[in-house]
């Protein structure tokens, strides 16, 4: 049966001899008695809350959010719980002190509405709107609002950029040009060189390195597939033998010791990885897009053309470079030199299909230039005479 207590109305039923007593939160009647329905199929199906469930679900949104997040801590990566609790600021501060059991699918629509407003992707709010279905799901009350809840659509054709190899050359001697960039430009040419994700090398210890037979062996990534095996090229092994030589300096060569280890004000913590080289790597690029820009505009004003114009298109294949940028920049270039897909990906670690047939498409494309190399107008020579045919020979 249904009850009215304060405005809303309550479901009091018992099945299999089990009662259970709960807030339907609506104060419509008639959406009540298909809350009661529905919830009762729910029970039948066992998707029942447990008592522990119910008791998250009537907590504040911030108490449920901060329990959320210490029972995930022992099942999650440090990374995914940074991330998740990242993902839960937004909503802490759009739901406040309201239960999880009251919220509704007209409150997630409002806070997707006033999310899409701040100009975020489409990707972020899902994941925001995912850690909530997580913590609905664990108070066993997702399946009231699911229905009502809808995705917003992600942008799946952003393309990394791609450097052509005299911008390359440009950003990479950038980064060699101030020693406050060594590491942002000793991980940039391992990403390059390697394929390497940049937690992949935040990650990566010296054990995980044997610079005598030149391999580095990937042990934590993204996904199972991502671990593996990479030989090294001449300018990976010159970058580490610059980082082992830090290390030395530091005190950070023991075994266990992370290859990029964390600094905290020049107090360095070698078992414990860098968290990010993300200042460095975005005032490198800045820097490589001023000179991209100036160089440009020079040429341009001794030519006599539009000096400004010249700069910003110069300048723009820089601008908003990430550092994963270079893992494709890695694998085009694999691409373009002819590499199957079973070589790529086993040096890439895990690619999806749409990848592949991104970057089979880029090795048809370098294939297609090479080809047209070969063009000199052959068919635009003089047309060869027909010959006689045999009734006018006889």
């Amino acid at each position: 049966m249904i009850y009215k207590r304060g405005g809303h109305w309550h479901v009091d039923v018992t099945v299999h001899g089990v009662r259970y007593r709960e807030a339907l939160v609506t104060t419509d009647r008639r959406e009540a008695l298909a809350l009661e329905k529905k919830r009762v199929g729910e029970i039948l199906a066992g998707k029942a809350a447990s008592k522990s469930g119910r008791e998250f679900a009537r907590k504040p949104f911030s108490q449920a959010a901060d329990q959320f997040l210490e029972d995930r801590k022992p099942h999650v990566a440090a990374r995914t719980h940074q991330l998740e609790g990242n993902l839960l600021r937004p909503l802490r501060k759009f739901l406040g002190e309201m239960s999880l059991l009251r919220v509704r699918a007209e409150d997630i629509a409002a806070y997707q509405r006033t999310r899409r407003a701040t100009g975020i992707t489409g990707r972020t709010l899902n994941m925001e709107i995912g850690v909530l279905r997580q913590m609905m799901k664990k108070a066993k009350i997702w399946g009231i609002v699911a229905e009502d809840v809808h995705r917003d659509k992600e942008n799946t054709n952003v393309i990394a950029k791609v450097l052509t190899a005299d911008q390359k050359k440009l950003l990479f001697e950038t980064a060699a040009s101030n020693e406050g960039w060594m590491v942002a430009h000793c991980a940039a040419v391992l990403a390059v060189s390697t394929t390497c994700r940049g937690i992949e090398l935040k990650h990566l210890r010296w054990r995980d390195v044997d610079l005598f037979e030149r391999n580095i062996f990937i042990q934590r990534s993204k996904t199972n597939a991502g671990r593996r095996a990479i030989p090294l090229n001449g300018d990976a092994m010159e970058a580490l033998a610059r980082l082992r030589q830090r290390a030395e300096l530091i005190g950070s060569t023991q075994a266990d010791h992370f290859v990029f280890p964390a600094c905290e004000r020049n107090n360095f913590d070698p078992n414990t990885p860098q968290k990010t080289w993300r200042t460095a790597w975005r005032s490198l690029v800045k820097e490589a897009a001023t000179r991209a820009g100036n160089e440009a505009a020079k040429l341009a004003e001794q030519a006599g053309r539009d000096v400004e114009e010249a700069r910003k298109r110069s300048a723009e294949p820089f601008r908003g470079l990430r550092f994963h940028d270079l893992r494709h920049q890695a694998i085009t270039e694999m691409a373009e030199t002819g590499a199957s897909d079973a070589t790529i990906m086993a040096l890439a670690g895990h690619l999806d299909r749409a990848m592949m047939e991104h970057y089979s498409h880029v090795r048809m494309a370098a294939k297609r230039e090479v080809l047209n190399k070969l063009e000199s107008g052959l068919m635009e020579a003089a047309p060869v005479e027909a010959e006689p045919s045999a009734e006018k020979v006889n």
